[in-house]
């Protein structure tokens, strides 16, 4: 009897699935959009998001409001992302009609040794503690995009953050829970404890929460620019804590990172442009997705049907075996994004899709080889932030250096420790990572900047929204509410292989006819709470001259504009 239970509740839940009723749009939609004219800011808290109004509102650009937002979040949402962590962004440059995107993840240490990991773990990278911290950079992809578009000076964009941070801010319900979950694997590392868990304890829904050690390490960066974190006493009070540790992350890995420029990728999906970032990061897959579902009518089949979900989550399989072998930091292996993202490798791969069964292993392509946080900020100039930022695994790794306020990244975990592998272990080497932000142009002209934060979800999430939009025909708030399909078990770039076909988690708001027709195909159903992703986005209506606003239903975020 137990093994239906399961199921039981998918039916129960998909019969109780909707937003109270409204005279508009889908009746899953949980708000209408957002709708101003000067500017945008779309944050998963709204007090972040308030932040970035506050700076656009006293003359700084969509790049300082984004900027400040972040900081704000690491404060707000330890849970997400902090500057221990790396950041991705696309931007669209008013000035000169042109998306720029920026890579600001780091390095591997120079000093560890694949062979000491093999001989010093159990053949993968640990989760947490000293050994998967490799370096943060988020502070110099601030910097970075600061320099080449930023108005305001960085003790302006700063001070709201460094401001909260001193005097408090009430923990939000979403992120308490998070934090206390956190505290359980965390609170073992030294410095955690004192930095995040005041009187022994994590803080709850509306307490006051402080972080002075984070206050004054803003005030730093704010004051002596990026060379104060990765130059300065920040950046010895890091090695210090890592060497202590038994870690490897030095002064020298820190002092010689920088972030890249790189030309963002694209593929056309029914005559609107999808744009992502080339690996180390994942964005790939998504264009991969969606270059195979245009070969269906997606569109007919509907939303939430069999035969779509079907189609879904098999385009996902088949790119996620590209993403498990292919992807990885390009400085060390050459990666065919061009054949990997064409209509023909499209087509080919398209053909291995059986419509009346679920696939328990798709091989990879044959080519020749030569829990984040996302934000969108718009201004009246016209120009658009995508950013995604994050620790990896929440609140990342454990490690808390005595006295700086945060917690340092574990995305060293993402490594292969297999020989062979492209994503294999090496000194000074950029893991694979997941966090991705997305842009959509129309015509050559900005349309959407959004993203969906969330691991493996994030290319299938970045899919599904744009097939709500194009397909589907969504507003902007509607395709982030709509029930999301997340798929599980593929081959990972860590070396692990799918054999099974995986299993499928589905929201509450698919009805049980298509979960029923999913498991006669040979799908495995699960239902798990959260997972599924948490989505900003910000559309330019260029007839209108206004900027819509959308924010996530499923986390604590806002959407706001003036």
């Amino acid at each position: 009897m137990q093994k239906f239970i399961p199921l039981f509740l998918l039916l129960i839940l998909s019969i109780n699935s909707f937003a109270q009723d409204r005279i508009t749009g889908f009746n899953f939609a949980t708000r209408s959009e957002v709708i101003a004219q000067n500017g945008m800011a779309c944050t998963s808290q709204p007090l972040a998001t308030q932040v970035a109004l506050e700076i656009l509102k006293s003359g700084g650009n969509a790049v300082d409001a984004a900027i400040a937002a972040n900081a704000t979040l690491g404060l707000m949402e330890p849970t997400g992302c902090g500057i221990g962590g790396d950041i991705f962004v696309i931007l669209w440059d008013a000035k000169t009609k042109k998306l720029y995107g920026l890579n600001g993840s780091g390095r591997s240490p120079k000093s560890l040794t694949l062979d000491y990991l093999k001989q010093n773990t159990n053949g993968k990278i640990p989760a947490y503690g000293p050994l998967p911290v490799s370096v943060p950079g988020c502070v110099d992809g601030w910097f970075t995009i600061h320099k080449k578009f930023g108005k305001l000076d960085m003790e302006k964009i700063l001070q709201p953050a460094i401001t909260y941070a001193k005097e408090g801010f009430p923990v939000s319900e979403l992120i308490a829970y998070y934090m206390n979950g956190s505290a359980k694997r965390l609170k073992k590392y030294p410095g955690f404890a004192e930095t995040y868990m005041s009187g022994g304890k994590m803080p709850q829904k509306g307490e006051i929460f402080k972080n002075p050690y984070l206050a004054n390490t803003y005030e730093k960066i704010a004051k002596g620019g990026r060379d104060a974190f990765y130059k300065g006493d920040i950046a010895k009070s890091i090695a210090k804590y890592i060497k202590e540790q038994g870690g490897f992350l030095s002064y020298e890995d820190l002092a010689t990172h920088k972030s890249e420029w790189v030309d963002p990728i694209s593929v056309n999906y029914r005559g609107y442009t999808v744009w992502e970032l080339p690996p180390n990061g994942q964005g790939t897959a998504a264009l991969q997705i969606l270059n195979i579902l245009k070969y269906y009518d997606i569109a007919k089949m509907g939303f939430g049907s069999t035969d779509y979900l079907h189609t879904f989550i098999e385009a996902k399989k088949l790119a996620f075996e590209d993403r498990a072998k292919f992807y990885t930091d390009p400085d060390f292996s050459e990666i065919p994004i061009k054949e990997l993202i064409s209509n023909e490798y499209a087509l080919e791969r398209k053909e291995l899709i059986d419509p009346n069964k679920a696939a328990r292993e798709y091989p990879a392509g044959e080519l020749e080889q030569g829990n984040t946080i996302y934000l969108t900020v718009a201004d009246k100039e016209g120009n658009m932030v995508s950013l995604i930022q994050s620790n990896y695994r929440g609140m990342g790794s454990g490690m808390t250096p005595e006295g700086l306020g945060f917690v340092l990244q574990d995305r060293g975990e993402l490594f292969s420790l297999d020989e062979g592998h492209a994503n294999v272990y090496a000194p000074g080497k950029r893991p694979f990572h997941t966090i991705i932000p997305a842009f959509i142009t129309k015509d050559e002209k900005p349309f959407i900047s959004f993203g969906l934060m969330g691991g493996a979800m994030q290319p299938q999430g970045h899919a599904q929204i744009v097939v709500n939009l194009i397909d589907f025909g969504m507003n902007l708030q509607e395709a982030g509410d709509a029930p999301r399909i997340r798929h599980e078990g593929s081959s990972q770039p860590t070396g692990s292989k799918m054999k099974d076909g995986g299993w499928i988690n589905l929201e509450s708001g698919i009805t049980y006819q298509s979960i029923r027709e999913l498991m006669q195909k040979g799908h495995k159903i699960k239902y798990s709470t959260g997972g599924f992703g948490g989505y900003q986005a910000i559309m330019f209506d260029e007839k209108n001259g206004v900027y819509y606003g959308a924010s996530e239903s499923r986390k604590d975020g806002q959407a706001a504009g003036y």
